[in-house]
């Protein structure tokens, strides 16, 4: 318990918080310790981060892997549910096979009693594969969606392929997109606040009137990017991380080409 008390403390939570509250605290913490964030020349401040980063990674899995625990544990009233099914349903189904062969002659009943097998397998079979097969692709390849005026708001992208995907209009704000693939897509008058998008690619992104106050571009691809009418400023002030953003060719919010 002392060691579980020393992970909720690592994420800065109280004992027993919920899996909702675990994962919105490692990707605040995640944003605020990411390596990406720091200059490089900054040796000290990298070691350090990565060290904090890497107790936030194991403070969350730890965390994780106990509420899977106990969710799967089965609830009191469990052992009672085969009960509730009556005793005399569950014997006429355990006669049904014998009593076909005993109004059949012999070589008809080798024959028929080989038939509750075949009915017994096919349906164990069948279902499997197709479930098992069709969740990776779901998860992370979102290329083409449609997730107009979505609201995704602080949901955890990371890493996904939305390559020309539909988010005009979406709420992404406080999201973290950590290396997202969001090449050609459309992001017009979404609401980017405070958005983590560390190296992400947006190559080509339709970006126009979107609202980027507060997120944080470092190292992303943004060539050709369409920016226009974009907010980034509040007055004279530049409210956009970009460091190590690749702009050239982008079409700028005041309509200037970045060279």
């Amino acid at each position: 318990m002392r060691e579980l008390e020393r992970y909720y403390r690592v994420l800065e939570l109280e004992p027993g918080a919920s899996l909702e509250e675990v994962n919105q605290a490692y990707r605040d913490l995640a944003f605020i310790w990411h390596p990406d964030r720091i200059p490089q020349e900054k040796h000290r401040l990298q070691e350090k981060a990565r060290r904090k980063l890497q107790q936030i990674n194991e403070a969350r899995e730890k965390l994780r892997s106990v509420k899977a625990k106990y969710k799967s544990k089965p609830a009191n009233n469990a052992p009672y549910q085969p009960r509730k099914t009556p005793e005399p349903s569950i014997r006429e189904n355990a006669y049904t096979p014998y009593q076909q062969p005993k109004k059949t002659a012999a070589p008809n009943g080798r024959e028929n009693s080989y038939a509750p097998y075949q009915q017994k397998w096919t349906p164990k079979s069948t279902p499997q594969p197709n479930r098992s097969y069709q969740a990776p692709s779901q998860k992370y390849d979102l290329s083409g969606q449609d997730f107009t005026r979505a609201n995704l708001k602080g949901r955890d992208l990371s890493g996904r392929n939305l390559s020309y995907a539909k988010l005009n209009g979406a709420n992404l704000s406080d999201a973290f997109m950590h290396k997202v693939v969001l090449r050609g897509a459309d992001l017009s008058d979404a609401n980017l606040f405070r958005a983590n998008l560390l190296l992400a690619d947006m190559k080509e992104a339709n970006l126009q009137g979107a609202d980027l106050i507060g997120a944080d571009l470092s190292g992303a691809d943004l060539r050709g990017a369409d920016l226009r009418g974009a907010r980034i400023r509040s007055g004279d002030r530049l409210l956009v991380k970009l460091i190590g953003a690749n702009l050239s060719g982008a079409i700028m919010p005041d309509g200037s080409i970045h060279q």
